[in-house]
């Protein structure tokens, strides 16, 4: 299911930390040293800067910069934004780097393949680096998913977050709703609805589930009829403790001698990002 994380080449640009020779390694001075401007990440932790920069001040600058020479004696930065802003928080006057050639496009690509390891982007701002590398040099969905290890459909879905009403990227960027909020939340067909709809979300505390249900109801489609066996008030509650906590669909029957709990996916991002939350709650 894993696939290559970085597009063609561009491995060589980052290479592993047993691969760096000390003859590789270079001081630069921080001030000399120009963020990535494609750097698709906006906000960042301050509690997990704090954390690295008292790290890097206790033990340095472990893993080196990779940066791209330009003139004057500066650089650009390629790979290492967080150690960047860490190593100024730090009081650092020089920090490690090693020195690789890198076009426009390889900046971009690593900027955000960088984020998607870490998983530090948010949704909106990993729609919007897909959307730059779409438009800035013409690559298709499946170009993209090549690039950074997901499938075409994980690239197109991201890619809608971008049609939202500004009230719901909002309330996404502020992390009052999750992407499956969102996703639900773009079922309605006007930013007018969203926006009235996202609020009832935020001050109700809606689940996923219910935000689907209040978004069928608004465009008039009748609920489907219980049946009369229809699962336990207790079942129904377990089932959506479920589904809140995996952020997708999960249906769970339930008998005298046992049942089944189905966890439904859509992307092989979802299943990828199931199978990491789950074995985190194994560990």
């Amino acid at each position: 299911m894993k696939k290559s994380r970085l597009g063609r080449g561009l491995d060589s640009l980052i290479p592993t930390e047993s691969a760096i020779k000390p003859s590789d390694v270079q001081q630069v001075a921080l001030n000399a040293i120009t963020p990535n401007p494609h750097q698709p990440r906006t906000r960042f932790a301050k509690e997990q800067l704090a954390e690295l920069a008292e790290s890097i001040r206790t033990y340095g600058v472990i893993q080196p910069l990779i940066v791209k020479e330009a003139s004057g004696g500066r650089y650009i930065l390629i790979a290492g934004e967080r150690r960047l802003q860490a190593a100024k928080l730090a009081g650092l006057a020089t920090v490690p780097v090693v020195s690789r050639e890198a076009s426009d496009q390889d900046l971009v690509e690593l900027a955000l393949v960088e984020n998607v390891q870490r998983e530090d982007l948010s949704p909106l701002e990993t729609a919007e680096a897909y959307e730059h590398m779409h438009t800035a040099f013409k690559l298709s969905h499946e170009d993209i998913a090549r690039r950074v290890g997901k499938s075409r459909v994980a690239i197109t879905n991201t890619l809608g977050l971008l049609e939202l009403s500004e009230a719901v990227k909002k309330a996404l960027l502020n992390e009052e709703i999750s992407e499956g909020h969102a996703r639900a939340l773009k079922a309605l067909d006007t930013a007018q609805a969203q926006s009235a709809a996202v609020r009832s979300v935020i001050q109700q505390g809606l689940s996923v589930r219910q935000t689907e249900e209040l978004v069928r109801k608004l465009k008039g489609v009748k609920p489907k009829k219980a049946s009369k066996r229809g699962a336990s008030a207790e079942i129904r509650n377990l089932q959506d403790e479920l589904r809140d906590a995996l952020g997708t669909k999960v249906n769970l029957q339930h008998g005298r001698k046992g049942g089944r709990i189905t966890v439904f996916y859509y992307s092989d991002e979802e299943l990828d990002s199931l199978v990491a939350r789950l074995m985190r709650k194994r560990g």
